[in-house]
């Protein structure tokens, strides 16, 4: 107990005894000292009870009274509820401006912002872009349905599935120029926060950069043919002296050319949405090819080791998978060093099944791994391009397996070599086919 209200303590105490003995003493002096000290008791009570009513009507008022002066236990009771109260006014004060900077900031936001309560998924607030990008207007839309009022959105199925709902990107039916990215937040546990951003102008940016690339990539398709055609007609042994030149040209002109094959076929899979066609994959063949690629690419500098123990085809597009697995076997080759080993295998994973390229190569540092699927990122520059890498492989490998609803994972360590999983899911596994693995065998 504070020093203070310790003291008033004793002192009303004090207090209490002085009256008691007061009236012992007055009711010896007259003869009867029971009834006075029971009528003193009873007065000191009602007193206590008085000041009590006192107390209760403080916290009931809403004003600001000022405490009585004194020094008893009930005046420090009351500065202490004086001070409680001035302290809570305080609060509530620097909360309340708090909550309008903080609303401030979301009115200004350019993304409209929406509070939705998360049972009934009514509207509890919107700030002024939620005029512009989703038509809402106050206060007529408060309280009622989120997905009433976007009733062209159709976000019913998208609402509904809550903290696992994804980002959607779709076209704003109020303005057709517009691309609304939506975002679902649950911020507590009952409210969530609906964030729409207007993505039309990065969309626009993307296809341009699309765009740009497929036609830089197309045009340089021509003069690279006339290249190789004029260093296909110069004979080395006719000009012994140009020969490590010409080599060197041959080179290069060949990696460019692939570099550009990379680029359209990147911009072909960055342009889709979802595969074209899709058909079953009949993997023992897939197997097979990449085992034969792998040694042609190898030339007897390693030992590949194919493991097919999955018992399964996959569904999609032939053509971009083989693309995807062939660059993820051709990476295993030109980083491993001689006499090292590249695995290929094939297997079963819960429901669906995983395709990993496993080498002992020189491996990748933990800091490179989360961009070594950006095109044109190179963990060690000078050693892709004495490998003959165009720095789009795995980029492409991502683009891949996106179209197939798959994910790439890799893990690696520096001296003990890379895995790069490919996993897919239970909708992409098909039965497979007897004939086709009968066909693959040797």
């Amino acid at each position: 107990m504070p020093p203070r209200s310790h003291s008033a303590w004793l002192r009303t105490l004090g207090q209490l005894a002085l009256i008691l003995v007061g009236a012992a003493v007055l009711g010896l002096a007259i003869g009867y000292p029971w009834p006075v000290i029971t009528f003193a008791a009873l007065g000191v009570v009602a007193w206590h009870y008085w000041r009590l009513r006192n107390v209760l009507l403080r916290l009931t008022a809403r004003q600001r009274l000022k405490p009585p002066l004194g020094d008893g236990i009930w005046n420090e009771l009351d500065r202490l509820l004086h001070r409680s109260q001035s302290e809570m006014r305080a609060r509530k004060k620097r909360l309340i401006e708090m909550l309008r900077a903080y609303r401030a900031a979301a009115a200004a936001m350019p993304d409209a912002i929406v509070v939705v309560e998360r049972n009934s998924q009514r509207i509890q607030w919107f700030n002024h872009s939620a005029n512009s990008l989703l038509q809402l207007r106050y206060p007529r839309d408060i309280g009622a349905p989120l997905a009433q009022r976007l009733q062209p959105l159709q976000l019913s199925h998208w609402l509904a599935s809550g903290r696992n709902a994804e980002t959607l990107e779709i076209a704003s039916p109020w303005n057709p120029a517009v691309t609304l990215s939506l975002r679902l937040i649950p911020y507590s546990d009952d409210l969530w926060m609906l964030v729409a951003r207007d993505v039309s102008r990065l969309l626009q940016l993307e296809q341009m950069r699309r765009d740009f690339v497929a036609n830089v990539s197309h045009e340089l398709r021509t003069p690279l043919t006339v290249v190789h055609g004029y260093l296909d007609m110069l004979d080395p042994e006719e000009h012994p002296d140009w020969a490590p030149m010409l080599a060197e040209m041959q080179r290069q002109s060949q990696r460019m050319t692939q570099l550009v094959e990379d680029l359209l076929m990147l911009s072909r899979l960055e342009s889709q949405d979802s595969l074209p066609a899709e058909e079953t994959v009949a993997m023992a063949p897939m197997i097979a090819t990449l085992r034969r690629e792998a040694n042609a690419l190898s030339q007897g500098r390693h030992e590949v080791i194919v493991e097919d123990t999955a018992g399964v085809d996959l569904w999609g597009s032939n053509k971009e998978l083989h693309s995807a697995f062939s660059n993820l076997v051709s990476n295993a080759v030109r980083y491993t060093p001689a006499g090292g080993t590249i695995r290929v295998r094939f297997r079963r994973e819960d429901k669906g099944a995983v395709l990993e390229v496993i080498d002992s190569g020189y491996g990748i540092p933990a800091a490179h791994l989360p961009r070594i699927t950006e095109r044109f990122y190179r963990v060690s520059t000078s050693r892709s391009r004495e490998s003959g890498g165009t720095g789009l492989g795995l980029s492409i490998v991502k683009h891949v397996l996106n179209l197939h609803q798959a994910r790439l994972e890799i893990t690696s360590e520096v001296g003990r070599g890379s895995t790069f999983s490919c996993h897919f899911g239970a909708d992409r596994v098909r039965p497979r086919d007897e004939f086709a693995l009968s066909e693959a065998l040797p």
